[in-house]
């Protein structure tokens, strides 16, 4: 029996074989999970009308196919509002796979943006010390410490990708060194095992964004 219905609104395709288990996990096979992504208009020939300028505002996400797609921003807007305008009309409430900001979305059903849950826990949890951040690419380096400048703390940033073989382990080895007191694999790539990888050699609280946002829509669904 189905008792809710989650979308789940991916920057790149849809269906996330590696992240909506995750989420189902959490929510329970009694909630069903409808899925779009912002490229699924997309083919593997199109992809290049998405491709990042030197000026961009560039994400990554994966395709359907498995591999990952560097995205430029601005040109994903538009594609992105498509999909979540018809994923309204199928689901109670819709979490956004991205941590990245996304202001000028608009939809009349309620939508959970992990940038938000990840800097209000944070907050709420950590009010002094060093923010560790693992990010997905090197260019994304300087806009992501000022999406975390309002929380007052020291940040240090180490790069590794969620989708490519990484060195996502001695990301959190250096990240230690550096004096972190806390780290945040800021994507929603990142998985349970490279939250466990970091945390081995870390030893402290290491934040995975997909669990922390599928448990606040659990909270609202169920």
């Amino acid at each position: 029996m189905v008792n809710g219905k989650v979308g789940v609104l991916t920057i790149g395709q849809s269906p996330r074989t590696d992240v909506t288990p995750s989420i189902q996990a959490i929510l329970g096979n009694e909630i069903q999970i409808i899925e779009r992504g912002g490229l699924d208009s997309l083919t593997e020939e199109t992809l290049e009308e998405i491709a990042p300028e030197l000026s961009s505002t560039t994400y990554i996400s994966r395709l359907r196919n498995g591999k990952s797609v560097k995205i430029a921003k601005d040109k994903l807007l538009p594609l992105l509002q498509q999909e979540l305008t018809a994923l309204e009309e199928e689901a109670d409430v819709i979490i956004m796979l991205c941590t990245g900001d996304f202001p000028t979305l608009t939809t009349t059903k309620p939508i959970i943006y992990p940038d938000k849950v990840l800097s209000h826990s944070l907050q709420a949890i950590q009010k002094n010390g060093n923010l560790g951040l693992i990010i997905p690419l090197e260019e994304q380096r300087e806009s992501l410490i000022g999406k975390w400048k309002n929380l007052k703390m020291d940040i240090f940033v180490e790069v590794a990708s969620p989708y490519e073989e990484s060195d996502i382990k001695g990301a959190g080895e250096k990240l230690k060194k550096k004096g972190a007191d806390v780290i945040v694999l800021d994507c929603m790539g990142y998985n349970e095992i490279q939250k466990q990888e970091v945390k081995q050699v870390f030893g402290g609280p290491v934040i995975l964004p997909r669990t922390l946002t599928a448990r606040i829509a659990a909270e609202y669904v169920l």
